[in-house]
């Protein structure tokens, strides 16, 4: 689209639904190739990139990067185009990542950034008998009383894994709601994953009957409604970039479990570079067979991050006033929005 664009005589601007500090990322790899003559390699040294203010370790890094032939090479190819464009615009707020937004404005090969987030859908997609059940059962829990355990739509795991999610949800004595996905089936690819067809095959035996009265587990849940509701006390998250704006614009703390793609980097900045999650783990990935977290350090974040007395509560409380503040009439991301629009009224002038 960009040399289509480009061939037109058009004004292109990228629109990039990761954070700043992926962009950052992504911006990195043409400089790493330079230095490096290839893709990341797991035994490499951690990575001094200027998007973070920390080494970032090689154990967090996309696993696009890793892909010589896929998603590095895909990814060294947008780092180039992407500076054919007017500008780009990100999914975040100036607030949330200071140093990434900071440090991409003031490169002078990078492109003007416009940060317009945080950019949800706060109406909602879906309501259905299942919603309607989910919902009724937050009404009729006290308030942040509850952990929310979800994955995404692509996020699943193992019988094994699941057993151990399930001793420690138990142990915890914590109401919780889980979504519940399971895996793609390996004996055939043309059936996607989605709900187990029997829970308790795959939970430990009489989990279900034992917390029956504290717990509701569902294939799919509406996350952003979920968040919304004040029996909610913390989110098990992939630390999807939505997901994490989804969890900060309510206020809700996370505990951090990436699967795929940027989510190991993502949780790596919300921990380590902004202090805003606890750490359950940085560097799972859901290709690793051997990455089993067992039920002692599951119990132990879910104890953690539904501690009233957590201080990264207060934290996320701050940032999710920032982050409506942000959006609002003076805010920093209406303010880069209005500047948007004036460069895309002075790119056509220029172009008549």
């Amino acid at each position: 689209m960009i040399e289509l664009a480009n061939e037109l005589g058009v004004s292109s601007y990228v629109f990039f639904t990761c954070s700043a500090a992926i962009l950052g990322f992504v911006f990195y790899l043409p400089i790493h190739y330079n230095q490096i003559g290839r893709e990341f390699e797991t035994s490499d040294s951690d990575s001094i990139i200027p998007a973070y203010s920390h080494p970032v370790p090689t154990n967090v890094v996309p696993s696009f990067a890793f892909n010589k032939y896929g998603g590095y090479a895909s990814s060294l190819k947008h780092a180039t185009r992407f500076k054919e464009t007017k500008g780009i615009i990100v999914n975040t707020f100036a607030e949330l990542e200071p140093h990434a937004v900071n440090q991409l404005k003031s490169d002078s090969e990078t492109l003007p950034i416009y940060t317009a987030g945080p950019l949800l859908d706060l109406e909602g997609k879906r309501q259905d008998s299942d919603c309607e059940r989910i919902m009724k059962w937050l009404d009729d829990q006290p308030p942040s009383s509850v952990v929310f355990l979800c994955f995404g739509s692509m996020g699943s795991f193992e019988p094994d894994q699941l057993a151990e999610m399930a001793i420690a949800i138990e142990r915890s004595g914590y109401r919780f709601l889980w979504a519940v996905r399971s895996p793609p089936f390996k004996d055939d690819p043309t059936k996607r994953m989605g709900e187990y067809s029997n829970l308790s095959d795959v939970l430990p035996e009489g989990f279900l009957e034992r917390t029956e009265n504290r717990g509701l587990l569902c294939g799919w849940a509406p996350q952003m409604e979920v968040l919304a509701h004040e029996a909610v006390g913390g989110f098990v998250s992939h630390c999807g970039w939505n997901s994490t704006l989804e969890s900060l614009w309510y206020g809700v703390p996370v505990a951090t479990w990436p699967l795929y793609a940027e989510q190991q980097i993502n949780a790596f900045e919300l921990v380590r570079e902004l202090e805003l999650a606890l750490e359950l783990k940085l560097d799972y990935r859901t290709e690793n067979a051997k990455n089993l977290v067992m039920a002692e350090e599951i119990e132990k974040a879910i104890r953690c991050l539904m501690d009233s007395e957590n201080p990264i509560r207060g934290r996320v409380k701050e940032m999710k006033e920032m982050s409506r503040k942000a959006i609002q009439n003076g805010g920093s991301s209406f303010i880069s929005v209005g500047r948007l629009i004036e460069d895309i009224h002075i790119n056509k002038a220029n172009k008549a």
